[in-house]
């Protein structure tokens, strides 16, 4: 692995293209509910902003980002999320980074970033990687395998998905054009909701018993 902070600077500035375009549309979280006065209210459709006299250029600085993560979960993969909630200067600026890390036969399932296009930059290693579109446009599968220096864009809020398909560990770079892009991994919000969907809902709409349901259920119960 090597010059990985070089790449994650390139990721970073792949997304500046261009500037005018690179903002935050509305909303930039999951619902913002009305207040009658700002006393009431904890967000404004993002985060409120610092007193301009206070800020200090380590509101503009994140380090790190070049350390290898452990990668111990079910999915085999650890994403590190630079956004406006550990980088404050990123507010209102419409850009975030993420590194992800990808053990052997790891994979970043299938998921959505409601709020950003995603384009990723492999550092290392080999990725099968891919989207599907909406349904009015047939859930068409557009997939591709990368290599290191390789780069391929997500549109936004369509479900997507990268796996490591060689023999060792791999690392890619996202930028996403929003400051809090969100994620939604589709397993875990399906099958692990709090309080959990109805199971004959589920079953009837992946056509499995209700019994597998459950299990599925049971596995990504909070």
């Amino acid at each position: 692995m090597k010059n990985l902070s070089f790449l994650a600077v390139l990721s970073l500035l792949a997304l500046t293209f261009p500037l005018a375009i690179a903002s935050d549309p509305s909303p930039l979280q999951d619902f913002c509910v009305g207040v009658n006065t700002p006393a009431d209210g904890v967000f404004v459709n993002g985060k409120f902003c610092k007193d301009p006299k206070l800020v200090t250029s380590d509101d503009f600085f994140f380090t790190g980002l070049q350390k290898a993560r452990p990668v111990a979960n079910a999915v085999g993969s650890n994403v590190t999320a630079v956004n406006v909630n550990n980088l404050p200067g990123l507010n209102t600026l419409g850009i975030s980074i993420v590194r992800i890390d990808y053990g052997v036969n790891g994979q970043n399932p299938p998921h959505t970033h409601p709020r950003a296009t995603e384009i990723l930059y492999v550092g290392h290693g080999t990725l099968l990687v891919g989207f599907v579109t909406s349904n009015g446009d047939g859930n068409r599968l557009f997939t591709k395998t990368l290599k290191e220096g390789d780069v391929f864009v997500f549109p936004e809020g369509l479900i997507h998905f990268q796996a490591n398909i060689g023999k060792f560990p791999a690392v890619a770079f996202a930028a996403l054009s929003s400051q809090n892009p969100g994620v939604v991994t589709i397993a875990n919000t399906v099958f692990g909701s709090n309080p959990a969907i109805d199971p004959n809902v589920l079953a009837r709409a992946f056509q499995l018993d209700p019994k597998v349901v459950l299990d599925l259920q049971n596995k990504f119960k909070k």
